[in-house]
């Protein structure tokens, strides 16, 4: 990873935190020339999550150096709905469009060749997302089995992958050494990103759990949704009562289903993506959220709008990138980590316990696997009650 991409990503992610080449060929989006839209996926600019995160930091990007910058909400949640905006940017003469979120997958393959002097950067679309959406059917649900770029225009797009598995291990140690030891995982719609947060999450829990020498249960469970309603909230009332610490509440914005009910019995809650606990403090009840697992979305949008107004596009295009771990020494420059400033620690697990976990993360003495193929995670020293769907 270059040496620039992480001296953006600790910027960016510092202001996060305090809150708790040449001109490419056919480029009419370098420099002064650039003209940058955000196009939501099915959330606003003010879900405390990828659109929000994304939203700011671009036009946090946009004001500093002087660029036109905009966003454009879909009336539904279709690729119809996502292509339509994509075609009024186009319109309005916007040339970067910042796209957050899996969702885009159908939108890309369908509109990329269509504006070939367009610069796509799209977050958490991964190969399998755009194969799923350009063979439908045909597709085997093995990305390694294809060669993406035969099914869409890949030469003005540029996608960012997380490893959320990392992130989730991260939250999972943390529950377990902060004391908690009836957690549950409450995930959006069980697509792979979502399902990695949810594994990594319980791979992290029984790592700690056997280095601890205790066993740890855990409620599983999806919402078929990526936002909170009556009956999330039901089931959430069910965990809680009969036991639950802590939840890991994963997708958009389901969180709220998990903290309504913790806010009824002082029951904690994990967020994710980005820091969650202003929101959730500031809502539920202040000391509610123990950590949450963030993504550098914000880097990543400073790291490609610096590239294409600096004219080194080239050296992004027709990528899928996966972004994780890049430093064993700052967790701050990491594109998936925990934040410092508002993590519960206490002695049994500090700040510093956490960069040692870190650096070991990154040297390969802690293993995380990205394997989503089980039907349920499980391990030797937690006990899940896997629940599936709850709608």
């Amino acid at each position: 990873m270059k040496k620039l991409t992480a001296v953006l990503l600790t910027i960016s992610m510092i202001a996060t935190l305090v809150g708790c080449g040449s001109a490419d060929s056919g480029s009419s989006a370098a420099g002064s020339d650039m003209k940058v839209a955000m196009i939501t996926d099915y959330g606003d600019i003010t879900d405390q999550s990828f659109n929000q995160a994304t939203y700011e930091a671009a036009k946090a990007w946009c004001t500093e150096a002087g660029v036109d910058y905009t966003y454009y909400k879909p009336e539904g949640d279709s690729t119809a709905d996502r292509v339509a905006m994509v075609d009024k940017a186009a319109a309005d003469g916007y040339n970067v469009m910042l796209m957050p979120g899996y969702a885009f997958a159908g939108a890309i393959v369908e509109t990329a060749e269509t504006y070939p002097d367009v610069k796509f950067v799209a977050l958490d679309v991964a190969a399998g997302d755009i194969l799923s959406e350009a063979l439908g059917d045909q597709y085997d649900w093995n990305p390694d089995n294809w060669d993406v770029k035969e099914h869409y225009h890949s030469d003005n797009v540029y996608c960012a992958v997380y490893q959320e598995e990392l992130a989730g291990y991260m939250v999972g140690v943390a529950a377990v050494k902060l004391g908690y030891t009836k957690i549950g995982f409450l995930g959006g719609m069980a697509v792979p990103a979502v399902i990695r947060y949810g594994y990594g999450f319980v791979q992290g829990a029984n790592d700690a759990a056997a280095e601890l020498g205790i066993t740890v249960d855990v409620k599983y469970a999806y919402g078929n949704q990526f936002y909170g309603d009556a009956d999330i909230t039901a089931a959430m009332d069910t965990w809680y009562a009969n036991g639950t610490e802590v939840v890991f509440a994963c997708g958009g914005g389901i969180y709220t289903s998990a903290a309504e009910a913790a806010a009824k019995v002082g029951g904690k809650v994990i967020g994710v993506d980005v820091d969650q606990s202003h929101i959730i403090d500031g809502k539920y009840g202040e000391g509610m959220t123990v950590t949450s697992a963030m993504k550098g979305l914000g880097a990543t949008v400073d790291t490609l709008l610096n590239a294409i107004k600096d004219g080194k596009w080239d050296d992004y295009k027709g990528q899928i990138q996966t972004l994780g771990l890049v430093s064993g020494d700052d967790p701050l420059v990491n594109y998936v980590q925990i934040p410092m400033d508002c993590t519960q620690w206490s002695d049994g697990f500090t700040q510093d316990d956490y960069k040692k976990l870190v650096a070991d993360m990154f040297s390969g003495a802690v293993k995380v696997s990205n394997d989503i193929s089980a039907a349920e995670p499980s391990g030797s020293n937690v006990t899940v009650d896997f629940q599936g769907n709850l709608k």
